[in-house]
């Protein structure tokens, strides 16, 4: 029961989350199952050790800007940084956004989206995508645009949680459309080929943001940046809190970018597991959605949510996303482990089998 001090506009909402049960395999958060290697923790543990404490943190976090943009190929100026890439979204409504202002999603896709635009004040428009394959309908896509006239169009490549990505030809036609900002959120970016990052220069209105939590295996630290214009990163300055990266944070993501050479090559390991996990539900029949991120969609024929406990009972916890939008059939599960992706094999077959 809502309190009588809570906004109108929030009242009846839900908090964003996952279930968080204690069982043997949990699949449904999308989460990197490695910890980060060996060196990323010996470096971390030596930067955090040598930070001071007692003081204030470089509150342009500018060591920290520079070594993102320089892993990402863009320049410090138009590399900005928060507390993991929700806190970036929520500042870009905040600067771009604001009361009464439109914020335009392709869904089904990443719920925080909508819901941080609506905490900040905003308007929310979905435009559906298409059923056959989850992409962007652009011509759909160009006419609410032209109609409602967003201040930001929210589209997430690889799309969670359906995995697709959407071409940067797709992205360079809704930036020029759109009068307001186009923001990207290729938070699984490392674990597929598609980026609209080349458009950055010749698109002055593109925002993309990413996140240290899945390649880094960093979730737990909180580091999310985006690439854009210097102007825009301006901008951004605006609505951040004073010191709102603490030293940890900073010492922790500029240690962990020095080893980026490791961190990939547990993402490299993801993707071969991500791509036998798939082959090997499709030999059994599953239907597979084809995916470039840690996750991926799966549906058979009993109803999502018994395919959802069976596998509970088994130990194993997926995400059950019947319920957004045109997913009506599915589950999601993420990449896990070798160990834990073969319990999730065994405990399909079993409930294939049952």
């Amino acid at each position: 029961m809502a309190s009588p001090y809570l906004r109108v506009d929030l009242r009846g909402g839900s908090a964003y989350g996952a279930p968080q049960l204690d069982v043997p395999v949990r699949l449904n958060t999308n989460e990197n199952p490695f910890p980060p290697p060996a060196e990323v923790m010996e470096s971390v543990a030596e930067a955090v050790g040598a930070a001071h404490l007692n003081r204030y943190p470089d509150r342009e976090a500018s060591e920290m800007r520079a070594a993102l943009a320089g892993y990402a190929g863009h320049v410090p100026e138009g590399t900005w940084a928060a507390n993991g890439s929700n806190e970036v979204l929520q500042q870009i409504c905040q600067a771009f956004g604001g009361p009464g202002a439109c914020a335009m999603t392709f869904e089904p896709s990443y719920a925080m989206h909508p819901l941080i635009a609506r905490v900040t004040g905003m308007r929310t428009v979905s435009v559906p995508r298409r059923s056959e394959d989850f992409s962007v309908d652009l011509p759909a896509a160009l006419a609410a645009i032209q109609s409602r006239e967003p201040a930001i169009v929210f589209v997430t490549s690889p799309n969670n949680p359906t995995g697709n990505a959407t071409s940067a030809e797709v992205v360079a036609e809704l930036c020029a459309a759109a009068t307001g900002v186009v923001v990207v959120d290729e938070a699984y970016r490392e674990f597929g080929s598609s980026t609209s990052q080349g458009l950055l220069e010749e698109r002055a209105n593109l925002i993309i943001t990413r996140t240290m939590s899945k390649a880094f295996a960093l979730a737990g630290v909180r580091v999310g940046y985006c690439l854009t214009s210097e102007e825009l990163v301006e901008d951004l300055h605006l609505v951040r809190l004073p010191y709102h990266l603490s030293a940890l944070t900073q010492a922790a993501a500029v240690a962990a970018l020095s080893h980026a050479e490791a961190c990939l090559a547990q993402v490299a390991v993801l993707i071969g597991e991500r791509d036998r996990v798939i082959g090997a539900l499709g030999a059994m029949g599953v239907e597979v959605l084809p995916s470039e991120a840690n996750f991926f969609c799966f549906a058979i024929l009993r109803p999502p949510a018994e395919t959802w406990r069976a596998l509970l009972d088994k130990g194993v916890l997926v995400r059950d996303v019947s319920g957004w939008g045109d997913l009506g059939r599915f589950l999601r599960a993420c990449v896990g482990t070798p160990e834990e992706n073969d319990a999730f094999l065994v405990a399909m077959k079993e409930v294939l089998d049952a």
